[in-house]
This record gives structure tokens, C-alpha cells and sequence, in this order.
């Protein structure tokens, strides 16, 4: 059995109509991925401005309070200079280290 050229032609014809079919395919379940991810990432996106909302609401938050916190420790400004100066550091240490020296001669 041989194929004439005319079957020939026919093959052709169907393998283009299959083909033809086959990219349409294609092309639809690409949209409807492309349309699933777009969806996807929307909702990603809105969770994303929800959670930065949130996220700036408490650094506000925290700026307020340490706000709060310099106003309360001004007061104490010139003490905390002072504590923090390291000859009192040291003035304490050695302290620390006279009254350990003396219970361990007791």
C-alpha cells in the first residue's frame, strides 16, 4: 500500500489542523496560569500594604514611647552623664574589687 500524493497532502493538512489546535491550547492554559498568578499576586500585594500599614502604626508607636522616654529620663540627664563617666566606672570597680578582696580574707 502505497501513499499518493494527494494523502500526502491530506497528512499535512491534519497535522497542521492538529498543530493548530494543540497551540490554542497551549495559549488557553497559559491565560489561565497568567490569570491564577496575576490573581495570586494581587492578594500578595494587598496582604503586603495591610502588613506595612500595620508595620508603620507601630513604629509610630515605638517613636511616641521613646519620645516619652527622653521627656521622663531628662531629669536624670546630668546623673547619667555623671555614672556614665569613666573615672566613676572605674571608682566603682575598684570598690567592687576592695569588697570582694575583703571577704575573701574573712
Amino acid at each position: 500500500m502505497t501513499l499518493s500524493g494527494l494523502d500526502y497532502g491530506l497528512i499535512g493538512i491534519y497535522l497542521l489542523v492538529v498543530c493548530a489546535v494543540v497551540i490554542v491550547v497551549e495559549m488557553a492554559l497559559g491565560a489561565f496560569w497568567s490569570f491564577r498568578i496575576a490573581k495570586h499576586a494581587n492578594t500578595l500585594n494587598e496582604r503586603l500594604v495591610s502588613e506595612r500599614a500595620n508595620l508603620e502604626a507601630e513604629v509610630e508607636r515605638l517613636r511616641m514611647a521613646l519620645e516619652e522616654t527622653i521627656v521622663l529620663w531628662q531629669p536624670y540627664k546630668r546623673l547619667l552623664w555623671w555614672v556614665q563617666h569613666p573615672l566613676v566606672i572605674a571608682l566603682a570597680q575598684s570598690f567592687v574589687r576592695r569588697r570582694a578582696a575583703g571577704r575573701a580574707v574573712r
